[in-house]
């Protein structure tokens, strides 16, 4: 097939870095992007894949370094068949407690950022192309601790709606992915025993998510198997967003422990 090429940002580690692997494996060029250099250098290292892959740092909540990115893509790379705004930052406090510098700083990064990113790469897509935002369960349903993080999941998942709705009469979907827990790093750092038993107590299938599980929703949305899937929020969460009360007793009743 023709080379391919895909921007996904917030690749250093975790969902991104599945989500490029993902990709490569299917034959794109890819161009990851992260804020920590650093870590991003180890990772793209690690893949070594120099003449498909391309190494950015960025923070996207700035338009310099957003526009700055996005013409080192298009210098390499010529054109995009897929991005995925991926990047984000959260910050766990009650509500009353949150900062109106750390709300705004995720607001910054996890709503602002996709806008701007979206914005740049645009001009360098063709029908056919396809965007996908990475908003989280927490965007769907109130969570303890996530005002600001919850906040601007749902608005990045309204805002997927909105480009999907603009970007359709050029021919480019527009789709989220709103992952549920899932065993990244970050989740094994900061979720405590009590917090995993909350989860599985709330989640049909028992378990946290696989950051690979999440590359595959994420490459199936932005392939051509989902070419007339557009303007949609997929819940990727073992059935966390879908049931009510009473799950533990269920179990107990049937047997699943």
């Amino acid at each position: 097939m023709p080379d391919k090429s895909a921007l996904i940002t917030g690749a250093a580690r975790g969902i991104g870095l599945a989500t490029a692997k993902r990709f490569l494996a299917d034959g794109y060029r890819i161009a990851l992007l992260d804020i920590d250099g650093e870590t991003l250098a180890r990772a793209v290292a690690a893949i070594d894949a120099p003449e498909r892959t391309l190494t950015l740092t960025c923070d996207v909540a700035f338009a310099d370094q957003v526009e700055a990115a996005v013409t080192q893509v298009k210098a390499r790379f010529g054109s995009l068949d897929a991005l995925v705004n991926n990047a984000g930052t959260a910050v766990f406090k009650p509500a009353l407690e949150t900062t109106l510098a750390e709300f705004q700083r995720t607001l910054d990064v996890n709503l602002t950022g996709p806008f701007l990113m979206t914005k740049a790469c645009v001009p360098l897509m063709r029908s056919g192309a396809s965007i996908v935002n990475i908003t989280s369960i927490s965007g769907l349903r109130g969570s303890a601790m996530r005002v600001a993080y919850g906040t601007s999941k749902a608005a990045l998942a309204h805002m997927t709606k909105q480009f999907a709705l603009e970007l359709s009469v050029r021919g480019i979907r527009v789709n989220a992915v709103a992952p549920g827990p899932v065993d990244t790093a970050m989740a094994k750092t900061v979720h405590t025993a009590a917090i995993r038993a909350d989860y599985h107590d709330a989640i049909p299938l028992g378990r946290y998510g696989l950051e690979e599980e999440l590359a595959e929703a994420i490459f199936f949305l932005s392939s051509e198997r989902a070419s007339y899937i557009t303007g949609q929020i997929l819940a990727v969460d073992g059935g966390f967003d879908a049931i009510g009360i009473g799950l533990p007793t269920f179990r107990k009743e049937q047997g699943g422990g």
